[in-house]
Parts: structure tokens; sequence; C-alpha cells
């Protein structure tokens, strides 16, 4: 786009003034009295409003470096229509594609009320799963509704796996020192270990950690929530675990025929998962309180020092397990959590929604 000419500069200079310094409504009188001229976009207006800082509307004669003044001031509007047309864009992409400095690309960014916000990896959804979602969610927040405290009485349960290479959020790993230690982290051992860890949330009590087989098949997993499981909820008190509802996910052992009948038997009709008598909504991550808090939650606490073997694996899974019990109101929170993401999941159809969170 060619720069403005003084004279464009001078049109909308006046509007602005007729406009009481309204940005908007100058942008409105200059299409109404120079509807034949090129029209200028509300962020032109804006650098309008700041010609001031650079004391003249004409351009330099000479260019020495990188442009300053009125050459950034020309280049400020191609620079917001680049990120509108691409929002991903680089500062530094920017800054030289216009031939102005990365600095100046950031004055004109903060200048307009742009921030850079990192993307969210959500999970993928399939259009026939909206509804599924938008009816569990309006079943629990009925359920709440009619009973307060209900999302505290059920037991939602799930498995993770924790291998010796787990996540490191390399952006949060440093060490501070006077001068450089040069310290590393060790990736990509020859020699690995891994264990899948069941756990639970119910009411304020965390339920495990339970190491389970790697290959788990249902008739294993039956004679956990069969055998181990009722040992776990020991410190339960008695009235919780009368109340208590079950929940599960869709995995292929939670399924399977056997591992429903024995759910049929023990809780009736108080359970939660595919193939029960509350459906859950296959691809729901976002919905449970150990995907959307206790898993990330524990992974980031467990993967903070360097392990060395499995046993070391299982003592930091504990541990970390430890603090969070040690953490006050943290169950209230989640629960609230889960609320309300219930509800954000409604407004949106059922289809992805913590990115709006």
């Amino acid at each position: 786009m060619e720069p403005y000419t003084s004279t464009e500069y001078t049109d909308m200079l006046l509007t602005l003034g007729a406009a009481g310094g309204n940005a908007a409504e100058g942008v409105r009188m200059y299409a109404e009295q120079y509807s034949n001229q090129r029209q200028p976009s509300r962020p032109t207006y804006l650098s309008v409003e700041r010609l001031r800082e650079y004391g003249s509307l004409n351009a330099r004669a000479v260019n020495r470096g990188r442009p300053h003044g009125e050459q950034v001031l020309d280049a400020e509007e191609d620079i917001l229509d680049a990120i509108a047309d691409d929002p991903s864009t680089s500062t530094r992409r920017l800054g030289a594609r216009f031939d102005v400095s990365h600095a100046s690309v950031w004055r004109i960014v903060n200048r307009n009320g742009l921030y850079p916000f990192h993307h969210q990896i959500i999970h993928a959804l399939n259009e026939r799963d909206y509804q599924q979602r938008v009816d569990f969610c309006r079943w629990l927040l009925t359920q709440e509704r009619e009973n307060n405290g209900f999302v505290a009485e059920v037991l939602f349960s799930d498995e993770a796996n924790f291998t010796r290479n787990g996540m490191v959020n390399q952006h949060n790993t440093h060490t501070w020192a006077a001068e450089n230690p040069h310290a590393t982290t060790t990736r990509g051992h020859q020699e690995r270990f891994s264990i899948n860890v069941w756990a639970g949330i119910l009411g304020d009590h965390l339920i495990g950690p339970f190491i389970l087989p790697q290959r788990l098949t249902a008739n294993v997993y039956t004679r956990f929530l069969q055998d181990d499981l009722p040992i776990l909820l020991e410190d339960v008190p008695r009235r919780t675990r009368r109340l208590m509802w079950f929940m599960q996910d869709g995995a292929p052992a939670h399924f399977a025929r056997g591992t429903r009948d024995f759910l049929n038997v023990m809780y009736t009709d108080k359970w939660i998962g595919c193939g029960g008598p509350i459906a859950w909504p296959p691809r729901s991550p976002d919905l449970t309180l150990l995907d959307f808090y206790l898993w990330g939650h524990l992974k980031s606490r467990v993967y903070a020092t360097q392990i060395n073997t499995c046993q070391e694996l299982w003592q930091q899974v504990q541990e970390a397990c430890r603090e969070i019990r040690n953490t006050p109101g943290i169950f209230e929170r989640v629960r609230q959590s889960l609320l309300r993401r219930a509800h954000a999941c409604i407004n949106e159809g059922g289809r992805n929604f913590e990115h709006l969170l």
C-alpha cells in the first residue's frame, strides 16, 4: 500500500478533531466527507493521533538505517493489516517484511492493544459427540442443583502412564547462578521403564495412587474394582462411601461386558461410563477431574527432577500425591472448575470450550 499523502493525513486530522478525538467516529466522518478517496481504517486514525510524537507528516529525505518517525507511522497500518491477515505471524517477520526494527513492531502492536497469546492444545471431537457431551453436562448440573454437593459424591477415576522420559517443559527449566553453570537435562535414555497408575478423586479425598499392569485386561481391572478399590476407600467416611457414585471413561477394559456386569451389581444405577446407566460422553477429558487437573499436575511435579529407576518414579508419584492432599481447598476448586466447564460445554453446543475458560 502506498503511504498516505500529507493532504490525506491533514484531512484525517480535521475529521478526527471534529469527532472529538474518537477514532471510530473520525473514520465514519471521513467516509462521508471524502467518499471518493481511499478510506483509512481505525488503526490509521489511531496512528494519526500519535503524529505529535513524530513532529512531521513528511517522509525523511534520507533513510539512514532502520526507518523511524514518519516512516514507521507509514508502515503501521500495513503491519496491523498483516497481523489481521495472519495473526500467528511474528514481530521479527513483520520487521523484516516492512523494513522496520523489531522493537518498532513491538511498540506498534502494544500501542494498538495487541498481545501474544499461546495456542492451547485441544482434543479432537466428532460431530456426533456434541449432543452426548451436552446431555451429560445438563444431567450433571441438574444433579448438582437438586442435590447441592452431588459432584463431591462422585468418585472420578482414571489411569495414566508415567514413563522415565516424561514431559519436561524446558521453558520452566532453569538454574539461578552468578555465572553460567552450563546445566543440562539428560533425555533419551536407552533403559526405559514406565508404570500404569490408577487414581481417583472423591470429595476431598485423593484415592490411590495404585499401580495396574501396563496391558490392562477386563479381568484384571474387574479384580481391581472388586478386591483393591474397597481397600483404597477404607479411609473415606462410611456415609461418603454409601452415597458414592462411580465414574470411569471408555477405555477398552472399562467397557468390557464383564466389567459392566460387575459395576451393575456393585453400584446398580449409580455409575457413569460408556455403556453404563449414565453414559459417559466419549472423547471428553475436559470433563473429568483426573484429565483436566490431576494427571497434568502430577506429571509436572514428578518430572521436575531426573528419574533413574522405576522405584524412584513410583516414589515421585506418591510424593506428588501427598503434596496435593496437603493443598488446602484444592479439591473444592477443582469441583467448581468442573461445574464451570459443564456450563461452558453447554454454551458451546458440546464443542471444545477450554480455550474460552
